[in-house]
């Protein structure tokens, strides 16, 4: 049986034909180059690094190398070191130069705040072209794993078991000598002098966490310092950063991100000032779930005038009555006289004292009534003042997100199609369910950071291919003329402009 036959290897050839010319005009890598060469690096705040002797490599090539890695699932600097000496499409990309591994690490880790620049410049250059419909908008977090084991983790009831332990093995260890003789008490003591080694280690974390008088729970990462030990759902639990996120719903693309290494609690009040500072209004809703339910951040988000749907989590058992129709939501609030009225039309009063919580204050409510209700029993179990209400500070902010989520309900079913689709194409479509950095918060940020430009370009990328002309809005125009948005369209949609040239963009006062 015949088969198609190979070429053969040692046979001279002569090709004619170049290096671009292996490259094929749609090709992906084309759109990264440009992209790239449209920005001045210089402004977003990448450095060239003074040199002696060799010249150092330009960011720009750098920059274009991480980003072909991060569309094409690449992440680590030794893979992406290899590509650049036998994928043809990097070769082409780079033109042909060959960066070892530790300069590639290098300009990640030391970029952070640049990469975060370049991101919103790929936000911005979606908005010029309307695929940022700025009208809906959703937020949420996801949690990625650190490079730090839970071993590598402790706090301080952590901390007290190793040293308690360390303790009974010392004692065991001490009355084995009194008995030992030869080479055994050789063995036991080094294993004494083991302990004790392990035991000024313990001492020492003991001793940073006892300093630390910021946190409500203050931990220890071992081998990425800004990492935390956190609930990533139910009861499952990971040493990891928090990444939180904001997409518009037009079409689903990322216009803004935060890595973080706290929960959701505090979360959506800062997002949202940065959300309206990239859209540049604040005419618009955002929609997030029942994580970032605190009354402090509706109040921010009320001064702000951003209209949010927060959904609303169960009431605590602690918080029920014995008959859920005598839970304090089923009590109504009189503004004007500022008083509550109970189901049995029985009115609670204050005695407009505020009281102080942790972070926040409030004012009781409660009436002489409870003594001879009929209902007692279903309303509360107190044994002494009978019903007390609570109103904090909040409380209206928190009643009016109720509302606006009661008469929208099929805008809040949104929520999840548009918040998890970046997240789906990230952690479960390219594996970028860690971070892979170890050094910290600004380099895990410098890497998702990366994560979310790509999903970016990735996105816009397949946008232009469904939408007749859009591809070409991410090439340059050969003498760099600049060209009014409307008119541009209108050339590129016709057929008669093949390149055209980045708009300016607009970049928030934040990090």
């Amino acid at each position: 049986m015949e088969y198609q036959q190979g070429e053969n290897r040692h046979q001279l050839a002569l090709y004619t034909t170049c290096l671009d010319d292996m490259v094929p005009h749609d090709n992906s890598v084309r759109f990264i180059d440009q992209f790239v060469d449209s920005i001045n690096l210089q402004e977003l705040g990448f450095q060239s690094l003074p040199f002696q002797g060799r010249p150092p490599y330009n960011p720009a090539d750098l920059l274009k190398l991480y980003i072909y890695g991060y569309m094409n699932r690449l992440r680590s600097s030794r893979d992406l070191e290899k590509e650049c000496h036998r994928n043809l499409e990097v070769i082409w990309l780079l033109k042909n130069l060959k960066p070892d591994h530790n300069t590639i690490a290098r300009f990640r880790k030391d970029n952070p705040k640049a990469i975060k620049r370049v991101f919103r410049f790929s936000v911005e250059i979606a908005k010029n072209f309307n695929l940022i419909g700025g009208m809906l908008i959703a937020g949420d977090s996801t949690k990625l794993r650190a490079q730090n084991s839970k071993k590598n983790n402790y706090n301080k009831k952590k901390i007290q078991r190793h040293l308690e332990y360390i303790d009974n093995k010392l004692e065991e260890h001490n009355k084995a000598l009194s008995t030992a003789d030869g080479d055994q008490k050789e063995g036991l003591e080094k294993q004494v002098e083991h302990s004790k080694q392990q035991r000024r280690k313990y001492e020492q974390l003991q001793k940073k966490l006892d300093e630390d008088k910021t946190s409500e729970n203050p931990q220890i990462s071992t081998s990425d310092p800004d990492s935390r030990h956190q609930i990533v759902r139910g009861t499952i639990t990971e040493v990891c950063y928090t990444a939180q996120t904001t997409v518009d719903a037009s079409h689903k693309l990322l216009i803004d991100y935060k890595l973080t290494n706290q929960n959701d609690k505090k979360g959506m009040g800062m997002m949202l000032r940065r959300a309206k500072s990239i859209l540049r209004t604040n005419q618009f809703t955002a929609l997030y779930d029942k994580g970032y339910h605190t009354g402090s951040e509706f109040r921010t988000a009320d001064n702000l005038g951003i209209k949010t749907l927060v959904a609303i989590p169960a009431i605590g058992r602690a918080s029920q009555a014995p008959n859920s129709a005598y839970n304090a939501e089923h009590f109504v609030y009189n503004r004007e006289k500022d008083t509550y009225t109970c189901p049995q039309g029985n009115e609670l009063n204050s005695n407009q004292t505020r009281y102080k919580a942790r972070n926040y204050t409030f004012k009781q409510y409660k009436t002489r009534a409870c003594k001879s209700c009929p209902v007692r029993h279903e309303c509360t179990t107190a044994k002494v003042n009978g019903k007390i209400i609570q109103r904090s500070e909040f409380t209206q902010n928190i009643q009016d997100n109720a509302t606006r989520v009661s008469q929208n309900k099929s805008v809040y079913k949104q929520r999840q199609a548009l918040v998890e689709h970046p997240y789906g194409t990230m952690k479960r479509q390219w594996g970028f369910d860690h971070i892979m950095t170890k050094k910290g918060l600004r380099s895990a940020s410098a890497d998702f950071g990366l994560i979310a430009l790509a999903y970016n370009l990735k996105r816009m990328l397949n946008l232009g291919i469904k939408l007749p002309g859009r591809f070409a809005l991410l090439h340059v125009w050969p003498g760099k003329v600049p060209i009014a948005q409307k008119q541009a369209l209108k050339l590129i949609l016709k057929g008669k402009v093949q390149y055209l040239n980045f708009f300016p963009v607009y970049f928030p006062n934040f990090e």
